[in-house]
């Protein structure tokens, strides 16, 4: 008995287009940052304070804000 295996699958190796490659970045690097609350951390052990963690949808970078 002979068995009849599958072709994998294809993938496509196509180049990224630069918009796809960079995007939101451009936007980022003007300061122009798209800020949402991150809930994981609240209270910061060492000062003793509420502190807002955010964190940017498109670059992931992070900035804190104690109140």
């Amino acid at each position: 008995m002979l068995e009849e295996k599958a072709v994998g699958e294809v993938i496509p190796f196509r180049k990224k287009k630069p918009s796809e490659i960079h995007k939101g970045k451009t936007l980022c690097k003007s300061g122009f940052h798209q800020w949402v609350v991150d809930t994981n951390q609240k209270f910061d052990v060492k000062q003793g304070k509420l502190v807002t963690v955010y964190r940017c949808k498109r670059c992931g970078v992070q900035k804190n804000e104690a109140h």
